[in-house]
C-alpha cells in the first residue's frame, strides 16, 4: 500500500487538493515551508476562483497538500480566509507566507513575478494578465493537521 495514495487515508480521500504554485521548484519550496511550519499563510487573486469556477474557501475547510509529483504530503485546515486589495496586504501575512519576505514590498515583488509569469497568464487565459493596487486577493491562514508519510 502506497502511503501517499489518498485511498490509503479514507478520512482524507474526499478532500480537495491544495496545490501551491505550479509543479516544480517553487511548489517544492512552498511544500517544504508548509511541512517545516514556516508557511502558515497563502495568497490567491480573487479572479483565479472565478476563472476556475471554484467557491471561495472557508475557515474550517481542509485540503490535502500535494507535492510536485502530485503526492499528498499533508492535510491543512484553513483557520482564516479574508479578502483584501493588493495595496492593503499587511506585513504579518507577507512574513507568514514562509518565503523569507521581510517587507510587504518584497512580498509584492515576488508575487507579481509569479502572477505575471507565462504559466499564470496561461492558466488565467489572459496573456496580458496583470495585478495592480486594487486587485482583490484571497488571503488564507492555515495549520497542518496531519502529515502523510
Amino acid at each position: 500500500m502506497d502511503p501517499n495514495d489518498l485511498t490509503s487515508w479514507p478520512e482524507f480521500a474526499a478532500l480537495p487538493l491544495g496545490e501551491f504554485a505550479f509543479p516544480g521548484p517553487l511548489r517544492d519550496q512552498l511544500v517544504a515551508a508548509i511541512l517545516d511550519g514556516s508557511k502558515t499563510s497563502t495568497t490567491a487573486t480573487l479572479i483565479e476562483f472565478e476563472v476556475e469556477k471554484e467557491e471561495l474557501p472557508r475557515a474550517g475547510s481542509r485540503e490535502v497538500v500535494v507535492d510536485s509529483a502530485g503526492r499528498g504530503v499533508a492535510v491543512i485546515e484553513l483557520t482564516e480566509v479574508r479578502t483584501s486589495r493588493l495595496a492593503e496586504v499587511d506585513l504579518q501575512h507577507a512574513v507568514d507566507e514562509g518565503e523569507g519576505y521581510t517587507s510587504v514590498a518584497q512580498w509584492r515583488a515576488g508575487h507579481e513575478e509569479f502572477w505575471h509569469s507565462p504559466e499564470m497568464r496561461d492558466a488565467m487565459g489572459d496573456p496580458g494578465f496583470t495585478v495592480e493596487d486594487t486587485t482583490m486577493l484571497v488571503l488564507q491562514r492555515f495549520k497542518v493537521i496531519a502529515r502523510l508519510p
